[in-house]
């Protein structure tokens, strides 16, 4: 239970009245265990995270996870290379081990699958998958069904009403749309700073 320290009185025979304000209903707990010795615990409340599209997106990769017994980072990378976004590049295949390790450090989704031989000489083709941190809605909303589909297999139930996943949803489209304005913002000065530089 949340809620504020308010008041602080201290009666005739010595005891300490306490009293707090709180936005939830405490009257079953008054009822239960008024007059009654009970524990009390007080501490600072930390600031609950919102919830995003992503973390949506986990709670299913965790529940599928929990349902099949493997790790729910393998739920999670099956999903991305079933419907996620990638690159395909042509690499040579001495360069490939180093850019995987590259590649991977920004997140688990961002992983590498050698598919094909390419027709350059010593090269292979590699699909270098985007994490979903960096997706817009519509990508976002595509892993979300994916993943949608995996619970109804396993009669999983989706840890969120169709409202709360289409807010989830349209917020992920909103900050995914600022996100991008700041970047053409940063590099449209970047070009303006380049074109200066060569006039000089």
């Amino acid at each position: 239970m949340i809620g504020k320290l308010k008041e602080l009185l201290r009666t005739a025979s010595g005891e300490w009245v306490v009293s707090f304000t709180t936005k939830a209903d405490p009257r079953e707990l008054f009822d239960e265990f008024t007059d009654k010795d009970v524990s009390i615990e007080i501490k600072k409340a930390s600031k609950r995270r919102s919830k995003t599209a992503n973390d949506f997106c986990w709670a299913m990769c965790t529940d599928i996870a929990n349902a099949m017994r493997i790790p729910k980072e393998e739920v999670y990378r099956k999903a991305i290379s079933e419907v996620g976004r990638f690159e395909t590049m042509h690499m040579r295949a001495e360069a490939i081990d180093t850019f995987r390790k590259i590649w991977s450090q920004r997140g688990i989704g961002w992983f590498t699958e050698v598919v094909d031989y390419s027709p350059i000489t010593g090269c292979k083709v590699v699909f270098a998958y985007y994490g979903s941190s960096t997706y817009d809605s519509v990508e976002m909303s595509r892993l979300c069904d994916y993943l949608k589909q995996d619970m109804a297999s396993l009669n999983l139930a989706i840890p969120v009403s169709k409202e709360e996943e289409e807010r989830l949803l349209k917020a992920w489209g909103k900050a995914y749309s600022r996100e991008r304005k700041s970047v053409s913002s940063v590099e449209k000065k970047q070009d303006l700073k380049n074109t200066t530089s060569s006039v000089e």
